[in-house]
C-alpha cells in the first residue's frame, strides 16, 4: 500500500480541488445520460492521479456528447485545462486527461473488457450526491 503525503493546505486543497473536477465531470456525465458512473479515489494507490472518473454511453454521438459537456464543465465553468484527449474518432473508450483527474468513458462492451473497476478494486468508490435521487428523470 502507498503512503499518502503528509497533510498539509497545500496537499488538501490539490485534494479538494481533484475531487470538485471529479465530481464536475461525474455530474456531467449522469446529466447527459451517462450510466454506471463511477468515481474512484486512486489517492492511496497511485501518486500519478487523484481520482477516475467512469461512464458508459450507449452510442459514438452520446460518448461525444459527453466529452464534449465534461470538457465544458471543467475548462469553462471550473477553470481547468485538460492535457490530453484519447480515443475520440474511435469512440469505443474515450480518455479524458485532466491531470489529477482522468475520465474514461466507454461504450458497454469496451467497459465490460478492460473492467477497469475490477483491475482498481482496491480503490475507494466516493459517493455522488445524486445517487440517492433515484434515475435520471427523478433528480
Amino acid at each position: 500500500m502507498m503512503i499518502a503525503d503528509p497533510p498539509t493546505a497545500t496537499n488538501k486543497r490539490r485534494a479538494e480541488r481533484s475531487l470538485q473536477l471529479a465530481l464536475g465531470a461525474a455530474r456531467t456525465a449522469y446529466e447527459n445520460r451517462g450510466s454506471d458512473v463511477a468515481v474512484l479515489d486512486m489517492r492511496q494507490l497511485t501518486p500519478i492521479f487523484d481520482y477516475f472518473v467512469v461512464a458508459t454511453g450507449t452510442s459514438r454521438r452520446q460518448l461525444h456528447a459527453m466529452s464534449e459537456e465534461i470538457d465544458h464543465t471543467l475548462e469553462d465553468e471550473l477553470g481547468d485545462q485538460r492535457l490530453g484527449i484519447e480515443g475520440y474518432h474511435e469512440s469505443r473508450w474515450i480518455l479524458l486527461d485532466y491531470g489529477n483527474v482522468v475520465i474514461h468513458l466507454f461504450d458497454q462492451e469496451t467497459r465490460d473488457y478492460y473492467a477497469l473497476e475490477q483491475l482498481w478494486a482496491r480503490a475507494d468508490r466516493v459517493a455522488v450526491p445524486w445517487e440517492a435521487s433515484g434515475p435520471s428523470g427523478d433528480k
